[in-house]
């Protein structure tokens, strides 16, 4: 490598550090600002022209949020319909009705997962909550669990949720980094799933099992587990209370109807998603002329299929309202809500951002040709690299969307163009990479210690240590597939 190449490599790992200091140093700088920022400071160390820096920042933000934007704003609407409507209510509770206890984990891991697609750890984890909490408490009432039943439900819901938050679209991290490294959609939505399947069972079941009777005494507060469960149950007739089932409620009380049929809940959830596999199979199988070819390839576009979705939430809300009767929303009630839910994203809409302006600066700037350049001659590997710099990124800034769409501006390089089963498990591979070693810097971390009463020992033992094995083996899986790549 030359002398400027040198250069550049350098001038980037000044620019890490001094993103990783701005945003946890005593100025505690915004991670948008920062992003920003650095690009500036990153293209005049390079030496691009100060008009042209303006047009790389431009740019590369315009077009990152002009792809991701629309789309991660449709799937924040969607999540907080499903949840308003009692869409996922009714998913998570039809998933668990009378099964027996030795299921359950299994099961509260289910419906995490299909809850999961739409909704951002975070809210999906507040979801389901209620439903953790008063299945734990039965388990509680009829004795017979090793270790804490809260423990034992709530490691499932968590690796469900972190995985499909970090490695599949339409989440905005794996969305982000898709479209910087211009992956294929469908492929990358098939992929994910391979590898999130056996990651959500190793990290979330099996894990549960082991560390739930090492961690007897993690309890939630009484009074936020009757906020939780006391709001979602009204009292119960004689006969369903004396049931016994193991499955059933606890004596006295039943879950509260939502008004939502179950099947419509779960298509509510589902469709953006099928939309977009129905699209890699029309790629696939149908010719480029084909009518029903082309109308499946832009209904899988992820606004479009995002679109899809959101209107039919919307129709499962309005039916969920009729069932209701006089308990249901009002157009009013979800036009605030939906509005309440776009706020909630507008942070993450300028980090993306900011990322890819970042992205874009190291591109013209020439620092990625240095990167490629430097990748090729140490012989690294492309997949193990993107994993290694979201996870260092992730924890050194507290922000995993800092960690993926800073970690896909400095591997896109190395892939070219992009395309192909390579670009989608970097995807993978990112993602999987800005979940590990979740700790106090990360929002995620104090609302599961706090929700389920935990120390700071406690929760590293599962909030940090279950995120951390689904990194770990999200990158195991792809380095897997990529034999075949």
């Amino acid at each position: 490598m030359t002398a400027h190449t040198w250069w550049l490599l350098l001038i980037l790992t000044v620019a890490i550090a001094a993103l990783i200091y701005l945003i946890n140093s005593r100025l505690r700088v915004h991670p948008f600002v920062a992003l920003i920022l650095v690009s500036v400071g990153t293209g005049i160390a390079a030496g691009e022209p100060v008009a042209k820096l303006a047009e790389s920042i431009e740019e590369g933000a315009g077009g990152t949020l002009g792809d991701v934007g629309v789309t991660l704003a449709l799937g924040a609407m969607l999540g907080r319909l499903l949840s308003d409507s009692g869409a996922t209510d009714a998913i998570a509770r039809a998933l668990v009705a009378r099964a027996e206890p030795r299921r359950l984990p299994w099961l509260v891991g289910a419906a995490a997962f299909v809850i999961g697609v739409p909704m951002f750890f975070e809210v999906g984890l507040i979801v389901l909550l209620p439903l953790i909490f008063s299945v734990a408490r039965r388990m509680e009432e009829h004795g017979g669990t090793k270790g804490s039943p809260y423990v034992l439900l709530g490691v499932p819901a968590i690796a469900s949720l972190s995985t499909l938050h970090g490695m599949l679209p339409p989440h905005p991290g794996p969305l982000t980094a898709m479209t910087g490294l211009h992956a294929d959609l469908g492929l990358t939505l098939g992929v994910g799933i391979v590898c999130a399947v056996p990651t959500v069972i190793l990290a979330g079941p099996v894990y549960a099992r082991w560390i739930a009777p090492r961690l007897p005494d993690v309890a939630p507060d009484a009074e936020l587990v009757a906020q939780f469960t006391g709001a979602e149950r009204q009292p119960a007739p004689a006969a369903a209370s004396a049931a016994g089932a193991p499955g059933a409620q606890a004596s006295g009380d039943v879950p509260r109807r939502t008004g939502v049929p179950t099947g419509l809940a779960v298509a509510a959830v589902l469709v953006p998603v099928v939309l977009m596999l129905l699209r890699t199979l029309a790629e696939t199988v149908l010719d480029e002329s084909s009518g029903l070819g082309a109308a499946l390839v832009f209904a899988g576009e992820p606004l479009v299929a995002m679109l899809a979705g959101f209107v039919f939430a919307l129709g499962v809300t309005i039916v969920g309202s009729a069932r209701a009767g006089r308990s249901g929303r009002s157009a009013e009630e979800t036009r605030a809500s939906l509005t309440d839910s776009l706020k909630s994203i507008a942070a993450i809409l300028l980090i993306i951002g900011g990322g890819g302006a970042f992205k874009q600066v190291l591109q013209d700037s020439g620092i990625g040709d240095a990167i490629a350049s430097a990748a090729e001659g140490a012989h690294i590997n492309v997949i193990l690299l993107g994993w290694l710099i979201a996870l260092l990124l992730s924890l050194t800034t507290g922000s995993a969307t800092v960690g993926i769409v800073s970690a896909t501006g400095i591997v896109a390089p190395l892939i070219g163009d992009g395309g192909g089963l390579e670009a989608s498990l970097l995807v993978v591979a990112i993602g999987a990479g800005s979940l590990g070693l979740n700790y106090v810097n990360h929002a995620g971390f104090w609302l599961v210690k706090e929700s389920f009463g935990m120390d700071l020992t406690q929760a590293t033992k599962t909030q940090t240590a279950v995120q951390t094995l689904v990194s770990v083996l999200g990158l195991m899986m792809a380095l897997l597939l990529s034999v075949f790549a």
